[in-house]
């Protein structure tokens, strides 16, 4: 379920950053980390997701190279 993983990635990403602008505007220094770190996990996320995708597409390439 990459797709579903994706879109919760990209969620958490625009979340955190409406998030960080609020806090930025309103002056909520908490509001605003809190958003940042939202934001930067949801990016995080994202490229772990591509990594395993990138590592499973090498392994299943070797394997089938095998045959």
């Amino acid at each position: 379920m990459k797709i579903m993983g994706t879109l919760k990635n990209k969620s958490d990403e625009v979340i955190g950053k409406v998030k960080e602008t609020v806090g930025d505007v309103t002056g909520n220094d908490k509001l605003k980390l809190k958003g940042k770190a939202q934001k930067t996990s949801g990016k995080a996320k994202d490229k772990v997701e591509d990594v395993k995708e990138k590592a499973s597409e090498k392994v299943n390439d070797a394997l089938d190279d095998k045959k």
